[in-house]
Order: structure tokens, then sequence, then C-alpha cells
């Protein structure tokens, strides 16, 4: 008889301490997610009093418009080359300032110090330098080379939005992986050596196994991360020349706030949202599933 009331206080006591994070939980996401998916069956301007629900109009034109298909190349390239460029860079300058002493201690405050930047800043400043009156086209046109087009030219320009998306990211991983580095057990490492093994095999079948979860985290982040661009690409080419370095993320705001149509863009965002989750699950799957045959 004295265990019930007891029991009962327990989990009103759970209740009150889970009750705030719910209550959060709810406001900043549920209840965001499931106005995005209302408005999305609407073609509300933003200020109109009551939407009109117009089905699934929204996602038949959002799927058969050729700029979203645009946009959609050009984010999940950006997202497929640059989480590998990002893992690539951070792993390797893990293993380069992976030691105690002064100058990696410096190394790793310059590695990670572009990811301390605002997202605007980076853009403007390559921008700055890259840019056809930039730094470096000042100093190429001053020795009389032509104009180099990093910004200009659509190709180029996403090549050089990817390549400043990887330079501003990449420090996040460098420390996710150091972090790695420093929890394999050195007594694995020391028996490879004893057993003859090379930097390269130590490295190859000891260090690189047992950064199995930081690499499936590092992926996932990076990934994620990658397929919500937009802010770099408003101060370094403004979606442009001609659209060509526009991303999902960078047409959703233009529609819902440039163009007033917030019920496309909800629709926009939406299938970013699912198609994100998506791939995280996918590669989260995918790593495990690696990690495990490794450990087999």
């Amino acid at each position: 008889m004295r265990t019930k009331p007891s029991r009962r206080g327990e989990g009103f006591a759970t209740l009150l301490m889970v009750a705030p994070a719910t209550v959060l939980f709810a406001v900043m996401l549920v209840v965001p997610v499931g106005l995005a998916v209302y408005l999305s069956l609407t073609d509300w301007d933003g200020y109109s009093a009551r939407p009109h629900v117009v089905g699934t109009a929204n996602y038949a034109h959002l799927f058969g418009d050729p700029v979203m298909r645009h946009a959609a190349t050009v984010t999940l390239l950006a997202a497929i080359v640059g989480t590998a460029g990002m893992n690539l860079l951070g792993l390797g300058f893990a293993v380069l300032v992976n030691g105690s002493s002064r100058a990696n201690r410096f190394l790793r405050v310059v590695l990670f110090y572009p990811h301390v930047l605002s997202a605007l800043v980076v853009g403007f400043l390559w921008s700055a330098i890259l840019g056809t009156t930039g730094a470096v086209n000042s100093l190429v046109t001053a020795h009389g080379g032509d104009v180099l087009p990093f910004l200009s030219d659509p190709t180029w320009a996403v090549v050089t939005m990817i390549a400043v998306l990887i330079w501003a990211g990449f420090g996040v991983n460098v420390v996710l992986y150091l972090a790695g580095l420093q929890a394999v057990p050195a007594s694995l490492v020391e028996a490879a050596r004893i057993d003859g093994a090379s930097r390269w095999q130590v490295f190859r079948h000891v260090t690189l196994p047992a950064l199995g979860p930081v690499v499936t985290v590092n992926v996932v982040l990076s990934l994620v991360t990658l397929l919500k661009t937009y802010d770099l690409v408003v101060s370094l080419t403004a979606g442009g020349p001609a659209g060509q370095t526009q991303t999902v993320a960078y047409l959703i705001l233009w529609n819902s706030f440039h163009d007033n149509r917030l019920g496309f863009g909800s629709a926009q965002s939406v299938v970013l949202m699912v198609v994100t989750a998506a791939l995280a699950l996918i590669v989260t799957r995918l790593r495990r599933r690696g990690e495990m045959a490794v450990y087999s």
C-alpha cells in the first residue's frame, strides 16, 4: 500500500521534469512542421487572412519546375562533394595536428577559425577575393592577364561555391576527428607496431575502424548542413550567374519572401525536410553496417 503512492509520486515527478522539454519540442518543431505542411497545401501569399487550399497543386508544380530541378542538382552536388571534401580534409588535418605541441595547438585554432565566422561574412570575404574586381583578378590583370571567371562563369561559380563551403566548414570535422583520435586506445596502436605494422597499416586497420562512429557523425552533420545551404550563397553569388548557383534553401526563401509565395515555399520546405531526413537515415544505416562488418 505504501509503494503505490510512491510510484505515483515518482511518475508525476518524471512528468514534471519531462514536461518543459516536451512543450519546447512541440512549440519549436512539431507546430512549425505541422504549419508548414498545412501551408504547403495552400496558395497563401503571407498577407491574406485566410489561405486558400489548393491541395497538392504546389507539389505538382514543384516537381515539374526546371528551376527547382536545377537547384536540387546543385544542392545535391554541393552536399555530396562538400561532405567528401570536409571529411577528407578534416581527417587529414586531424592526423597532422594530433599532438600536444604548441604548434599543433595553434594550428587547431587556425583550422577551426573559418567556422567561427558567419557564413554571410565568409561569402562577402571570398567575393572580395575572387570577384571580377576582387583581389585575385586585380593582381592578374595588373600583370597583363585575363580576368578569371571564378564567380561569373556558371561552372566556375558552382565549383567556387563548393570550395568555399568546404573551407568554411571542415574545421568542425577536424575537431571531432581529433576527439576520436585521442580516444583510440594506445595499447592497440602499440600492439600493432610491435607486430611490425607500418604507420599506414596502423592507421588503416586500427585507427580508422576505431573512428567509425565519429565518421558517421561527421558525415551526417556535414550532409545535413550542406543540404540547407543558403546564407553563403546570398553573400557569395546571390544565386548567380543567371541562377546557376541557386540552392533549394535559397529558392525557398526567395519564393516565400521575395515573390510572396509562402504556400509554394512551404511545399519546397517540406520536400527538403523529407529528403534530408531520408538521406541522413540512409547514410547512418550504411555507416553502421560498415562498422559492424569491420568488427565482425
